[in-house]
């Protein structure tokens, strides 16, 4: 049980790594939580112009929940640990993106972490996921409804793919808090004020967009 919680907590850590400001730093950006939405994530660095750092960021943010899940999942058969306990560690990393130790408790909406945790689970998982993430994109030009009907639709593909299970609650629960960090998106999309793909928000003025 002891080896169970300190993975829990080492995944939580590696999820509050985040790469918008890390990244922006590097490149000598502005910081992401300045302007556009103020959220430290890929689709507001984008807004910076620098398409390059958006997708450093989109990796990064991704690979860390990959990382928490393949780290548990090598340990496990050492001790005996469930697949839902690597489910569990994956929900940690993307706890710890949500609300990372080393950022004052304030980071992004958790959809690339959330990604690549839902990659390094299943990859027949990951891609349903994803596809559901791109179609909605390219017709709709919303990153945040994109990311809202591929959170629901991971459920039913986890439940479908592999029943009802401990790892289908953290995919369950995993999704709510998306949608529940997606709440000031869901406003401006039912009001016509969402932020498409690919606009810029103004630097230094930090609003409730994408």
């Amino acid at each position: 049980m002891m080896h169970s919680l300190w993975m829990i907590g080492l995944a939580y850590l590696i999820g509050s790594v985040s790469f918008a400001m890390l990244v922006s730093k590097v490149m000598r950006l502005p910081d992401p939580t300045t302007y556009g939405s103020g959220n430290p994530g890929a689709t507001n660095v984008l807004r910076s112009g620098n398409k390059a750092a958006a997708v450093a960021t989109l990796l990064g943010d991704a690979l860390k929940g990959v990382l928490a899940v393949m780290l548990a999942r090598t340990l496990a058969a050492q001790f005996g640990w469930s697949e839902g306990t690597v489910a569990l560690a994956g929900l940690a990393a993307f706890v710890g993106h949500l609300w990372p130790v080393f950022h004052r408790f304030k980071g992004g909406k958790g959809v690339a972490t959330a990604a690549g945790v839902l990659m390094a689970l299943s990859v027949w998982l990951g891609l349903a996921t994803a596809l559901t993430w791109i179609i909605i994109a390219v017709f709709f030009r919303y990153s945040s409804l994109a990311a809202l009907v591929s959170a629901v639709f991971a459920v039913f593909y986890q439940v479908l793919l592999f029943g009802l299970n401990l790892t289908s609650l953290c995919v369950l629960i995993m999704a709510a808090l998306l949608i529940y960090r997606h709440r000031a998106n869901i406003e401006n999309l039912l009001t016509g004020k969402e932020s498409r793909l690919g606009s810029k928000g103004s630097r230094g003025t930090k609003g409730k967009k994408g």
